[in-house]
Order: C-alpha cells, then structure tokens, then sequence
C-alpha cells in the first residue's frame, strides 16, 4: 500500500506533484475547525506552522510520523499523540546556522555595529575601534551536534581552539558538568544546545560569572538556556559581550537595556533564514517519504527531547 502524507497548503505546487509520485498527498488547511476523522496517514508534515499540524494530528487514522521543519522541538515535544514518532529537521538548517554563527563573532570582535552606526550618520568614524581577530581565540562550543560541527567547521579555517562540552563526555567532550571550568579561558561560548528541562536555564548567574571578562557569548538555540537578567547584568557591567538570534523574551521588549547596550549584536530568530531553507526541509521529507515507501525507519527521530 502507498503510504499516505499529509502537508501543509503552502506546500509549493512542485513539491506536492514530486511527493505524489510516491505517495497519496493530502493537503491540510492552516485554519478551521476540525471535528471528525480526517482519514489515514502514515506522515503528516508541520511546516512553518507546526501548531496546526499538532490540531490535525489526533484526527488522522494510524499517523505514525510527525515530520517537522525545525531543529528545535520543545515546543512539539510532549504535545503529539501517543505512537507518533518526532522527526526533526536535523541537517536542514546547519549550513545556514553555521554562517550566522561565525558572522555574529566576527562582527562582534571587529566591532562592526559601531561603524554601521557611523555608516548610518554619514560621519566617517574618527577614532580607531580596534577589536579582535579569531586566530588563537579559544571558542567553547556548548552542543556539538549536526550545527555545533558545521560551526566547528567552518572556524576551524580562522586558527581557533575548539573546546566542546556536551551532556555525556566522549572523546574530545567535555560533559556539561564541567561546564564552568571550560568557560574559564573561553573568548567566545556559543550555545547550540536544544531547550531541554536540563537546559532551562544551564547558563545562570554563576556560570555567567565564570566566563572571563570580555568573552563572547553567541546564543543561537532558546532564549530560556540564558538566565536574561543574570546576562544583562553582566553586559551592563562591562563584563561580558554578547550576539543573540533568541532572547527571552521573544521578542525583546521596547525599552530593555540590551538594545541600546554597548558590545551587543541582537537579531530577530534569523540564524536560519536562507532562500534555500525550505529547498532543503522539502528535500527531507521526500527522502523520509521515499524511506516510508520502502519500509525502513525514518531518521531525524527524537529522542528525549532532542
């Protein structure tokens, strides 16, 4: 039997015709009430709305697979019925991450916003702003999964030192109880853990003050791994920088001291905002689709919330 899909109407024409060819296509509205059986379904995909499909999926017959196109789930975890396997977008959005990622250091260490402003006043800048660039620079990588090693990567090439810390220690990781020991010596931390209960929090007040004066941090996972008042204070003392794609809370309200605070780089949840990035989560989902049609396990599957 053809496995059956459900996707969401802002599916692109081609895709839907691509996937059809392999599968018995179902579209789901983004809004309307739902009251009975929609029918069967082997996959039903979240898009950029996973909030509608998580409504739609208690109403479809035998749903085995919940395909997101995130890679971050907490907002999905817990919430889908019992026997539906979570499938997140691991791979989709690395490439994407990585770059945001090393632009935000770079930027931050030349000191780039300063001269943006100056750009933006028309006035070229007289003083000299010198910063810092990366060679020898040791950079603590919190989360070394599929984007921590694109990150890895692409920094690797600037003549940095990576120290990775990870919940389990390995070779070559650090667990995550020796977290504040490793951000002794760090001039950049970048946080690329999913938010977890674990992760709620991880960078608090003390962990915060372990980090050496002037260090970076980077957040590019949740806005709730950072303890936000522990973390302003800290910038507004001089002690630390900052460039954050998440904050908490999303969004940063008018007014906060961030936005105006010297040694700050904030953008809006962006980090994987590309042209190609629903080319690559569709791209997924005809690989998960063709792995339905031939009777093998999907991957991406998460596991205790990652």
């Amino acid at each position: 039997m053809r496995p059956a899909i459900w996707i969401p109407d802002e599916a692109p024409p081609a895709e839907r015709e691509r996937l059809g060819v392999l599968a018995d296509v179902h579209i789901y509205p983004a809004s309307g009430a739902v009251t009975e059986t929609l029918g069967r379904g082997d996959l039903i995909v979240g898009g950029t709305h996973p909030a509608r499909a998580l409504e739609l999926a208690p109403h479809i017959e035998g749903l085995r697979y919940f395909q997101t196109f995130s890679a971050g789930v907490d907002r999905i975890v817990g919430n889908l019925p019992g026997g539906v396997t979570l499938c997140d977008a691991a791979g989709v959005h690395d490439i994407a991450v990585a770059e945001w990622v090393v632009m935000a250091i770079l930027a931050s260490r030349r000191r780039l916003a300063e001269y943006v402003d100056s750009q933006r006043a028309g006035a070229w800048h007289k003083e000299r702003l010198t910063g810092d660039d990366l060679a020898g620079a040791t950079v603590v990588l919190v989360g070394v999964g599929a984007i921590g090693r694109a990150v890895e990567a692409r920094l690797l090439p600037f003549g940095v030192r990576i120290v990775r810390v990870a919940r389990r220690a390995r070779d070559g990781v650090q667990p995550v109880a020796e977290l504040k020991h490793a951000l002794e010596d760090a001039d950049v931390v970048v946080i690329l853990v999913p938010l977890t209960p674990e992760s709620t929090g991880l960078f608090d007040a003390p962990t915060i003050a372990a980090m050496k004066r002037g260090a970076l941090l980077v957040n590019a996972s949740r806005g709730r791994i950072v303890d936000g008042d522990a973390m302003t204070r800290a910038v507004l003392d001089g002690r630390i920088q900052v460039a954050l794609d998440v904050t908490d809370p999303e969004p940063l309200p008018d007014g906060h001291p961030l936005w105006a605070a010297p040694g700050v780089l904030i953008t809006p949840h962006v980090a994987s905002d590309v042209r190609r990035e629903d080319e690559r989560a569709w791209q997924l989902v005809y690989e998960q689709v063709e792995r339905l049609t031939r009777g093998e396990p999907l991957v991406n599957e998460v596991l205790d919330g990652y």
